[in-house]
C-alpha cells in the first residue's frame, strides 16, 4: 500500500492562529482536547465513560464537533468512513475497558485496509493498572497487533508530544490506525502547556523514517520493462487513493495504452467508463479482469499487496507474468508473489518518476512493444463476458443487481456509497460505476459486517454536500442499525438501500455450492422478523418498502429527494441469488465460474 508523500509530521500552518502561551498550566484533559484542535481536527466520533469523562468537559469549549454514537465499534467506523472520503484522518474517543475492546473491530478494519485514524481510550487511573480495576484492561497490549503505533500516556505532560506522534505516524508512510491511551488521572493532573515541532517530533521516533521515493534504478528498470512488454496489465489497489495518486495513474495509462484493474480497495481510482479499464478482478471479479491477469507478461502492481482475493491458489496465480510491485511498504514486497522489479515508495511519486523514465527512453528511440494483438484479445472476452443477470420473473422478488443498478441510474453527481460486506457488497462493486476517486467505502481486508451505516454517517459528517448511500444487506443492517438514531439526532441525513433476502447471502451461496445446498443456521426470516419500515421509522428516518420492479425507481427518486432525516428503503431480494463469477477459495484464477448463461463458453477464456 502507499500513502501520501509525507516526509515531517502534520502541518500546523492552518493553526498558527491558534496562540497559546507556552507554559500556561492546564489540566491534561484540556491539553489532549487543544492538541486534537491543533492537529486540525473538526469531527470526532465517541461515546463518554467514567475514566475518558475529564477530556469531555473541555469539549464544551471546543470547537471540535463530537458526534455522540450508540456503540463504540460505530465510533470507530465513522471514523473510518470519515478518513476514507476526506483524506484526513478519522478520530474516535471512547473510555475504558469494553469500550476500548468494543473499538477493536474497527482498528483492525482500518489497520487491514490502510485507513488514517487516531483512537484515545480511557484507562484507569495509573496507581490501579495491574489491579484488575473497574473496566480496566491492557489496551495497548490488546490493540498492538491492530495499530500501527499505540502508548500509554503515563504524564499529563507527555500529552501533546504523544497526540502528536500518533497523527504523524497514522498518516505518513503506509496510513493505518494509531491508539492513546489516557489514564484518568494524567488527565485530571495539570501540565504547562506546550506544542512540540516538527523537528522535535521527529526526534522522538528515531525508527520511523518511510520512504517515499522510489531507488532510480528499479525505476528505470521497471521503465524498460513496460515498453517491452506485449501483455501487459496495470494491478492498480487501494494505495492509488492512499497516495492520491489518481491523476498519475491516469498519465501513464494514457501515455502507455496498457489495461487497467481496480481492486475492490480501489474502485474509482481509474475512471470505470474508461476504455482501458477492465474493473474489478479477483474472486468476485469479471472474467475479462480475472483472465488479463492470468495471462499477462507483465503486471504493474501499484500500492496493491496480491491479497488472497485476488490471487486465488498463488502457485496458479499469473505464471507467465514478470512483476512490477511498487508498495510504500517494503514488508510487502515479496510477501505473497516476489516481482522481478520491486520498488518501496508512495505510489504517485514512482508513478510520475516513471512516466519520466519512459519519455526519456521514447525520446532516446526506443519503440514500445506491440500489444495490438493483445488488446484484441482483452476486447473479445470483453465482449463475450460481461457482467450478467437473468432478470427476475412477474411476481418473483427483486433482482438485487437490478436495484443497485437502478441507485446508481438514478445517483446525483459525486454520490458516495458505503457497503457492507457480502453479496450486496460484490453486486455493488460490480454493477454500480465509479468513475472518481474516493467515492467507494468499504470494507476489504478484514471484511467487518455491519461496516455500511456507520461507515456512511462518517463519510456525511466529512462530506455533508454529497449524497451518500449506504447499501447493506439484512444480515449486516441488524448489527449496527442502531446507529441511524446518531444519524437522525446529529442532522447526517444517510440513506440506505436495504437489500432483503431473509438470508445470510454469501454464506447461503457458499453451502448452496460447497456444502451440497445444506443450509446450516443462514435464514434470517426478516421477511418476518423484524419489520424493517417500523424499525427504521423508530429510529427517526423516512422509511420505504419496494417489492416490485416498477416501484424501485420511484422509490430511489423519493430517497434522494428527502434530506431532512436518513432514508431507509427496504428491497426485498431474491433469496437464491448468486454473485458470478466466483474463483472458488483455494482454486486458480483459471477456475472461474462464470454466470450459468455464460459457462458453456468458458474456452473461450482461454
Amino acid at each position: 500500500m502507499t500513502a501520501q508523500p509525507t516526509d515531517t509530521p502534520a502541518e500546523t500552518s492552518a493553526h498558527e492562529s491558534q496562540q497559546h502561551t507556552e507554559g500556561e498550566r492546564i489540566t491534561g484533559a484540556q491539553a489532549l482536547i487543544r492538541s486534537l484542535e491543533m492537529e486540525g481536527v473538526d469531527t470526532m466520533f465517541g461515546y463518554p465513560g467514567g475514566c475518558i469523562l475529564p477530556a469531555y468537559d473541555p469539549l464544551l469549549e471546543s470547537s471540535i464537533r463530537h458526534v455522540l454514537v450508540r456503540h463504540e465499534q460505530g465510533a470507530g467506523h465513522m471514523a473510518e468512513g470519515y478518513a476514507h472520503v476526506s483524506g484526513r484522518p478519522g478520530v474516535a474517543m471512547v473510555t475504558s475497558g469494553p469500550a476500548a475492546t468494543n473499538l477493536v473491530t474497527p482498528l483492525m478494519d482500518a489497520y487491514m485496509d490502510s485507513i488514517p485514524m487516531v483512537a484515545i481510550t480511557g484507562q484507569v487511573p495509573t496507581a490501579a493498572i495491574g489491579s484488575d480495576a473497574f473496566q480496566e484492561c491492557d489496551t495497548v497490549g490488546i490493540t498492538r497487533s491492530c495499530t500501527k503505533h499505540n502508548e500509554l500516556v503515563l504524564t499529563s505532560q507527555g500529552l501533546p508530544m504523544a497526540i502528536r506522534q500518533a497523527f504523524h505516524i497514522a498518516t505518513t508512510g503506509r496510513p493505518g490506525p494509531t491508539l492513546v491511551d489516557v489514564p484518568k488521572d494524567v488527565l485530571v493532573g495539570e501540565m504547562e502547556w506546550y506544542w512540540p515541532t516538527d523537528e522535535e517530533v521527529l526526534a522522538s521516533l528515531p525508527g520511523y523514517r518511510p520512504n517515499v521515493k522510489g531507488h532510480p534504478r528499479m525505476i528505470k528498470e521497471a521503465a524498460k520493462l513496460i515498453l517491452e512488454s506485449e501483455q501487459p496489465v496495470i494491478y492498480a489497489g487501494g494505495g492509488i487513493l492512499k497516495a492520491r495518486a489518481a491523476e498519475a495513474l491516469a498519465e501513464l495509462v494514457e501515455l502507455t495504452g496498457i489495461h487497467v484493474v481496480t481492486t475492490l480497495m480501489a474502485r474509482g481510482a481509474f475512471p470505470d467508463d474508461h476504455e482501458l479499464n477492465l474493473g474489478m478482478p479477483g474472486m468476485h471479479g469479471n472474467a475479462s479482469a480475472v483472465t488479463a491477469m492470468q495471462k499477462a507478461d507483465l503486471l504493474i502492481a501499484l500500492g496493491s499487496r496480491f491479497d488472497d482475493r485476488i490471487t486465488g491458489k498463488v502457485d496458479a496465480f499469473a505464471q507467465n507474468a514478470k512483476v512490477i510491485h511498487v508498495d510504500i511498504d517494503p514488508a510487502e514486497q515479496g510477501k505473497v508473489r516476489r516481482p522481478d522489479v520491486p520498488i518501496v515508495g508512495d505510489a504517485r511519486l514512482v508513478i510520475e518518476e516513471i512516466i519520466v523514465q519512459i519519455h526519456a527512453l521514447l525520446d532516446s528511440g526506443v519503440t514500445q512493444a506491440d500489444t495490438g494483438a493483445w488488446k484484441s484479445k482483452v476486447s473479445g472476452w470483453q465482449e463475450q463476458f460481461p457482467m450478467t443477470y437473468e432478470p427476475s420473473e412477474p411476481g418473483a422478488a427483486l433482482k438485487p443487481q437490478f436495484c443497485i443498478e437502478q441507485l446508481r441510474d438514478h445517483a446525483p453527481d459525486k454520490t458516495i456509497v458505503t457497503s457492507g460486506v457480502g453479496q450486496h457488497q460484490m453486486f455493488a462493486s460490480q454493477y454500480w460505476h465509479f468513475n472518481e476517486p474516493y467515492t467507494w467505502v468499504n470494507s476489504g481486508g478484514l471484511g467487518t459486517m455491519g461496516f455500511s451505516i456507520p461507515a456512511a454517517i462518517g463519510a456525511k459528517a466529512a462530506m455533508p454536500d454529497h449524497t451518500v448511500w449506504a447499501i447493506d444487506g439484512d444480515g449486516c443492517f441488524q448489527m449496527t442499525a442502531q446507529e441511524l438514531v446518531t444519524a437522525s439526532l446529529e442532522g447526517l441525513p444517510i440513506k440506505v438501500a436495504l437489500l432483503n433476502n431473509s438470508y445470510l447471502g454469501m454464506v447461503r451461496q457458499w453451502q448452496e455450492m460447497f456444502y451440497d445446498e445444506r443450509y446450516s443456521s443462514v435464514f434470517l426470516d426478516s421477511s418476518a422478523l423484524p419489520d424493517f419500515v417500523m424499525m427504521a421509522e423508530s429510529m427517526g428516518c423516512a422509511a420505504i418498502r419496494v417489492e416490485s420492479p416498477e416501484e424501485v425507481g420511484p422509490a430511489i427518486e423519493k430517497a434522494n429527494s428527502i434530506n431532512d432525516r436518513p432514508v431507509v428503503v427496504e428491497f426485498r431480494t431474491e433469496a437464491a441469488e448468486g454473485v458470478f463469477p466466483m474463483v472458488p477459495a483455494g482454486a486458480s484464477n483459471d477456475d472461474v465460474i462464470l454466470h450459468p448463461t455464460q459457462q458453456d463458453r468458458k474456452e473461450n477464456l482461454k
